[in-house]
């Protein structure tokens, strides 16, 4: 079963006739293609990808066999093949994506195209969770990207150089080794600076003794890998192997905790009481991950407020850390599929302690 027909299956169960999608990424679930400037509708019967003279040969040759592409420009203006797209469905009722369109986007597209659009709420949300095999071959594929840009920056690592510059490094192989470009813009961060889950990359210069964390993930096929590694430059305290060791623990037992049908929130408890029994449980403050997928973060979410059971085809990273204010912090990240059966890592980077001399 590809997208469109996912989606069909939807509209019929939500009583929808239709859907108009104005989202970069819900178009490229749809039909396969980004960038359209323009639009997707899909239909019970019919779907279509409007576009313009920039895209439309690459459009063609990347939608679907099920998916009607047309142009519009200057003559022929994108509302007007959208009602004429809607005139081939015959759709009376038509959803727009009410989470993605601000609010005089939405009532915009009603005026020009005649219509009282529904909501279309978590529709794309909630298809967009559970991944097919294809799709899940492209993250894992992002993924190797990603390991095999840090397994090249890791030997050029040392102390005088900056956060800046190991992001530089991580960006540089990623595009060498095929990535199509970030998934998020990169966290490299050094010294106090590790306790700051969402440090952002200076001018700080790494010294020995220092922990390293990098966060960073590349894109392939549109889809996103994410992975965090902290390493150590020169050598590492007793106290900075206990963190680390703690951190790590708490990642597999939250992992080993990870199952459909399990909510986020009780995979997120099992890395916590690991953290809380060691001693640091004022010092895990996020969650223990979450979905990704077109988007670097994607529902459902394994944290102390995700109630949500995980669906079986869900892919999720496993994030736990420790931070200490002013002083360091750790995080590890691996992403994982959520099976029937448990969770399937997909990251195969070492995640022992590493020190880089």
């Amino acid at each position: 079963m590809n997208q469109i027909e996912r989606i069909r299956e939807e509209l019929i169960r939500r009583g929808l006739d239709a859907v108009l999608i104005t989202d970069e990424k819900n178009q490229r679930y749809a039909a396969g293609f980004p960038f359209t400037d323009g639009a997707v509708l899909v239909g019970r019967e019919k779907a279509f990808l409007i576009t313009d003279s920039r895209y439309i040969e690459a459009a063609e040759a990347a939608a679907p066999d099920c998916v009607n592409v047309r142009l519009f420009d200057r003559e022929h203006p994108l509302m007007a093949r959208l009602k004429e797209a809607l005139a081939e469905t015959g759709a009376q009722r038509v959803a727009a994506e009410d989470q993605k369109l601000s609010h005089a986007g939405f009532l915009g597209f009603e005026k020009k195209l005649g219509l009282n659009l529904e909501a279309a709420g978590g529709l794309f949300a909630q298809l967009r969770a559970v991944k097919t095999e294809e799709e899940i071959a492209s993250m894992v594929r992002a993924q190797r990207i990603s390991e095999r840009a840090l397994e090249e920056t890791l030997p050029l690592i040392r102390p005088g150089m900056t956060e800046r510059e190991v992001a530089a490094e991580l960006v540089y192989h990623m595009l060498r080794n095929g990535s199509e470009g970030n998934s998020f813009d990169p966290i490299v961060v050094t010294g106090s600076k590790t306790s700051m889950p969402h440090g952002v990359p200076g001018d700080r210069v790494i010294q020995n003794g220092d922990f390293v964390t990098m966060d960073f993930g590349c894109l392939k096929d549109g889809y996103c890998s994410d992975m965090t590694r902290t390493v150590a430059v020169g050598f590492a305290t007793n106290e900075m192997k206990t963190v680390y060791e703690t951190v790590l623990k708490a990642q597999l037992a939250g992992i080993a905790a990870a199952r459909a049908g399990v909510p986020g929130r009780d995979i997120d408890a099992a890395a916590r009481r690991v953290i809380a029994d060691a001693g640091f449980g004022a010092y895990f403050g996020h969650g223990f991950g979450h979905c990704l997928g077109l988007d670097i973060h994607e529902p459902p979410i394994a944290g102390p407020r995700g109630d949500v059971p995980m669906p079986a085809g869900c892919v999720s990273s496993a994030e736990p850390g420790i931070y200490l204010p002013g002083r360091f912090g750790v995080r590890i990240e691996d992403v994982m599929i959520i099976r029937e059966t448990g969770a399937e890592v997909i990251t195969r980077a070492p995640k022992n302690v590493l020190i880089i001399l």
